[in-house]
């Protein structure tokens, strides 16, 4: 029997340890039982029937190759957070992998309201997801805060920085942060600001399930990005009982829902600061943001991310079949 082949095309490959890469490695195990899938930083050249491209500017190279060598061969575009929320904006690049795409995808609920009106019924919410971890028990002599997210602009570090200053009288409150410097200026506001506050701990990039158990140890999981696509951590966060802070972007509106109780404004440390405040003096409201993350933890299901994105590469191969000469098994 024939076995699709299929490329997902990922600018972010092992190394840099980060939501791309975890997407594609995810998609490629997922989709493996039933086509045989490559996972590649760019494409140029090849027979597979469907490519799968995460990021319409970072992969624009590859779409456009991808259309020049393969015109009738099915495309599905997965939009990232700097796509959706600053690219296609103005990014002719990421315009044409758009225009180039049989299929996009989003990782939000929201995220389709943000493209123009004529793509939006050639798109696909696809919720990213990860394995359940049992809520552990916390301790009750301070509340322990964790960022997860490396150093650049679009997550905000300066946010929580400035959080964790304000915060610095509270001994019974303590941050961690997770993510490599890839701003070296933010790298040193980092290291600055753990030598001089110990409750600030600035624990660099880690191994992605060392990131995890920390996630699942941590009071509550703080999410102060400026845009996101639907970041992953945030899932874990969920997915590990852990209550999640998080800014008021439609990348975090999209996975926790409109009616969440844990957001703030985007940049405002004074709001982060008060929020993280009052969920270590009232106890109550740590537990009904906790509950409130409960509610949309099958969201983020393994099961149903993969019936999900199986439906979605099977409609776009029945839209545009592959050729039944190529790529057969072995006998």
């Amino acid at each position: 029997m024939h076995s699709p082949a299929i490329v997902i095309v990922t600018p972010a490959l092992a190394d840099a340890n980060n939501g791309n890469w975890q997407t594609a490695r995810r998609w490629a195990r997922m989709l493996s039982h039933r086509c045989r899938v490559r996972l590649a930083a760019q494409w140029s050249d090849g027979d597979e029937d469907l490519m799968i491209a995460l990021h319409a500017r970072r992969s624009a190279g590859s779409v456009a190759a991808w259309r020049a060598r393969r015109p009738a061969a099915p495309l599905v575009v997965v939009l990232t957070g700097t796509d959706l929320y600053r690219d296609i904006a103005g990014d002719a690049a990421a315009q044409a992998s758009l225009q180039a795409a049989d299929r996009l995808v989003v990782l939000n609920e929201l995220g389709a309201r943000t493209l123009p009106a004529p793509l939006r019924p050639r798109t696909q919410v696809v919720l990213q997801s990860c394995s359940a971890r049992q809520r552990l028990a916390k301790t009750g002599r301070h509340l322990r805060a964790l960022m997860v997210g490396h150093l650049r602009d679009e997550k905000s570090p300066r946010t929580y920085f400035d959080a964790a200053r304000r915060l610095a009288p509270r001994a019974d409150i303590r941050l961690d942060h997770v993510g490599a410097a890839l701003d070296p200026a933010l790298g040193a506001e980092a290291a600055a600001l753990a030598a001089a506050d110990p409750r600030y701990r600035w624990l660099g990039g880690l191994a992605h399930a060392a990131t995890r158990r920390r996630i699942q140890a941590a009071h509550l999981l703080v999410h102060p990005s400026r845009m996101e696509g639907g970041a992953h951590v945030v899932i874990e966060a969920v997915r590990s009982g852990t209550p999640v802070l998080a800014t008021r972007i439609d990348g975090n509106l999209g996975l926790l829902g409109e009616a969440y109780d844990g957001y703030v404004p985007v940049g405002d440390a004074a709001a982060l600061a008060a929020l993280i405040q009052r969920l270590r003096d009232d106890p109550a409201m740590l537990y009904h943001l906790q509950q409130q993350c409960e509610a949309r933890a099958g969201l983020f299901d393994p099961v149903q991310e993969s019936a999900t994105l199986l439906a979605l590469v099977g409609a776009a191969l029945t839209q545009h079949p592959p050729s039944p000469t190529q790529h057969r098994d072995p006998p």
